[in-house]
């Protein structure tokens, strides 16, 4: 799903008003039905209902919902938090039309205990403070107001997005209204899914409010949303062979690191790749060979501290130029050696490249060294990780990944609660998948054996999505299964063929 930003729905908004002729008060009308059917639902037996609103058109929203409300029989307290002298004029006519009907539009006074009973004693709140356009940190009584929000058991819904979430970065602006549903309006907007911004929306609902598809055309941004909706695996043709889904070779592990390998070829296995070779440190080669069935083991020249040597390069040179892909670095461990090691196969490679932990360490944050290799390699760091890349962490993931992947001329997976994966061409999609649970040791290593073998199997754009998103899914099936305390990564690859087997078409 394509998502929009402030601007474009702004201007969406204004072609839709001033050049297709559709009044603004008729927008708000149906933005206001849509907050009040919702605020119904979530009511159940407890007829009443707190809205604080502000004295933009997000506020105008809240105050049409009061109307909504007011006449299917919901006891309504309204407030404003903000100056009456600001309000735009389709929210006062919002508040004309609440008047009329005998409902009222109070000002919010943050030391007013009535207030604050009515709203823990309340049956569903809603937040129409700030809508798309708030770009600063909330203070003084819209803060209060927020404060009060969530101190309440009450069910939030917020309009268009939970006040004090920057639409357009997912930053948090000081404090935020923690909402259980989010009623967005035409689109959905990047900060419901980026981090840490996403944590605040709930169950996102989009309503359409009569803006026509016209002026809708050109809202789209470069940044998508990937969901179990938004993927698939194409059915494999009958006649087929081994040959015809790829070679891969992974490179990685060391003394006291022997399990990162294992997952990540294991989970290449499960993922389809039709051969898998695992190079290891000799030092460790024993313990591989008879912990593995499938992919085919095979030594590599140590150092003698149980790591590999840059010596072993001619041997995985040539096994590489008879594969497909290249994973490196899951339990690689750390030396000058394994830094020129992995330098030197980034550079003299012409195959496709997934670098992950240690392998990501061994690049530093020499930008020109990720360049020159002949494909874009596909980067898995994790914040820390993508930090010592020379990335930033401004607040905005999504353009900070954007960034670092046009500029580095490679393929970003940023790992995280909200994973994102940037492209080169500027186009960012975000993993709506995947829980706490999978914050574990070796995770990592998984995904980047599935995304290894689906390399292997597909182009390099939908594999890079797929992989991320069967991941996060088969993560989500443990958690369920296991709870999030006890999943391991080694549930995460006995779950990944339901999932794939879920997703081919």
């Amino acid at each position: 799903m394509r998502l929009t930003n402030s601007k474009a729905m702004r201007d969406a908004d204004s072609r839709a008003i001033h050049v297709l002729g559709v009044p603004s008060t008729i927008l708000m009308t149906n933005a206001a039905k849509e907050l009040a059917k919702t605020a119904l639902e979530l009511a159940g037996g407890n007829r009443s209902a707190v809205i604080f609103c502000g004295s933009g058109n997000n506020g105008g929203d809240g105050i049409g919902a009061a109307f909504f409300l007011l006449r299917r029989g919901i006891r309504v307290h309204c407030y404003l938090v903000g100056e009456r002298s600001k309000m735009t004029p389709d929210c006062a006519e919002m508040e004309r039309r609440l008047i009329e009907l005998g409902g009222k539009l109070e000002d919010f006074d943050p030391n007013d205990e009535s207030i604050k009973k009515l709203t823990h004693e309340a049956g569903v709140i809603i937040d129409a403070l700030f809508g798309i356009g708030l770009n600063s940190e909330l203070s003084g009584k819209a803060l209060s107001a927020v404060g009060l929000i969530n101190g309440s058991k009450a069910p939030v819904v917020s309009a268009d997005i939970a006040s004090g979430v920057e639409a357009d970065t997912g930053r948090i602006l000081g404090e935020a209204v923690i909402a259980d549903v989010t009623v967005t309006f035409s689109m959905a907007k990047i900060g419901h899914f980026a981090e840490p911004g996403c944590t605040c929306c709930g169950r996102l609902r989009i309503a359409d409010i009569g803006i026509p598809a016209e002026a809708l055309q050109d809202a789209g941004t470069e940044v998508f949303v990937i969901g179990a909706e938004d993927v698939y695996l194409p059915a494999r043709p009958k006649i087929s062979h081994k040959g015809d889904y790829g070679k891969l070779l992974i490179l990685g592990g060391s003394v006291g690191y022997t399990g990162a390998p294992l997952l990540c070829a294991n989970a290449a296995a499960k993922s389809g790749a039709g051969l898998i070779s695992l190079g290891v440190p000799e030092e460790i080669y024993g313990i591989t060979a008879g912990r593995l069935f499938e992919p085919m083991p095979f030594p590599l020249a140590g150092d003698g501290n149980g790591r590999m040597s840059l010596g072993s390069l001619p041997v995985i040179l040539e096994k590489l130029s008879s594969c497909d892909v290249c994973v490196i670095g899951c339990g690689l461990s750390r030396s000058e050696d394994l830094n020129e090691l992995t330098r030197s196969i980034v550079r003299a490679s012409a195959k496709q490249l997934v670098i992950d932990a240690d392998g990501l360490f061994a690049l530093g944050d020499d930008p020109g060294i990720i360049k020159e290799a002949q494909k874009p390699p596909v980067l898995t760091p994790h914040e820390g990780e993508f930090l010592r890349l020379g990335g930033t962490l401004t607040g905005d993931r999504v353009a900070d990944a954007r960034i670092f992947a046009q500029s580095r001329e490679c393929v970003l997976v940023l790992k995280g609660h909200r994973t994102i994966c940037a492209f080169p061409d500027g186009e960012v999609y975000i993993i709506c998948a995947g829980n706490p649970g999978m914050a574990k040791g070796g995770s990592g290593d998984v995904l980047a054996g599935v995304m290894g073998a689906l390399l292997c199997q597909m182009p390099q754009k939908q594999a890079v999505i797929t992989s991320c998103a069967v991941h996060a899914l088969a993560g989500d099936l443990c958690a369920e299964r296991f709870g999030e305390y006890s999943m391991l990564p080694t549930d995460i690859i006995k779950t990944i063929p339901e999932i794939m087997k879920s997703l081919t078409r």
